[in-house]
C-alpha cells in the first residue's frame, strides 16, 4: 500500500469516527433532555456502553470519543449563543422549543459546530447533520431539507466569509 493511499484511509476513517461522534452527540443530547440525565453521566455511559463495541455479535466502528465529548459539553455550555442563533433562522413564528426533540439536538450540534469549530469547514458541517437528519427520519421526508435550511441560514450568519 502506498503512503498516498495509507494517508486516504486514515482521512477516511478520522471521517468516519468523527460522524459516529456526531451521531452519538444527538443520541446523548436527545437522551439528557428526555432523562434529565446530566452531562457527566451521559458522556460516561456513552463512552462505556453506547460508543464502539459490539451490538447483536458485530463490531460497531469506535467513534472519535474526544469528538463526540467536544460536541456534547460544547453544546451544553455554548447554548446560550446556538440558541438565539437558531431561533433567528428559523422561520417565523418558529421556535427552537416548538422542534421535535431529534431536530432540535442535530440543530444544537450543527449550531455548535458552526460557533465554535472554525477548523472544520461549514460545508461539512452542515453535511454531515444533514445525513445524520436523513438516518433519523428518512431521506425522503422534510426534515432533512429543513435542516439543511437552518444551517446553511446559521451558517451564513456565523461564517459568512465561508459563503461569500
Amino acid at each position: 500500500m502506498t503512503t498516498d493511499n495509507k494517508t486516504k484511509d486514515y482521512a477516511k476513517a478520522l471521517r468516519e469516527r468523527r460522524t459516529l461522534a456526531r451521531l452519538g452527540a444527538v443520541q446523548a443530547l436527545y437522551q439528557m433532555e428526555h432523562s434529565g440525565q446530566g452531562v457527566d453521566a451521559t458522556v460516561r455511559e456513552f463512552q462505556n456502553y453506547r460508543l464502539g463495541g459490539e451490538l447483536e455479535g458485530e463490531a460497531i466502528r469506535e467513534a472519535d470519543d474526544e469528538f463526540f465529548e467536544d460536541l456534547v459539553r460544547g453544546v451544553i455550555d455554548a447554548q446560550k449563543p446556538i440558541d438565539p442563533l437558531i431561533n433567528r433562522n428559523l422561520r417565523e413564528g418558529w421556535k427552537l422549543s416548538r422542534l421535535d426533540a431529534t431536530a432540535r439536538a442535530i440543530l444544537r450540534c450543527g449550531g455548535y459546530e458552526l460557533v465554535r469549530r472554525a477548523d472544520i469547514p461549514a460545508p461539512v458541517v452542515i453535511d454531515e447533520y444533514v445525513e445524520i437528519a436523513k438516518d433519523f427520519f428518512g431521506e425522503g421526508e422534510q426534515e432533512p431539507s429543513f435542516i439543511n435550511a437552518v444551517l446553511e441560514a446559521c451558517g451564513r450568519e456565523a461564517r459568512a466569509d465561508e459563503f461569500a
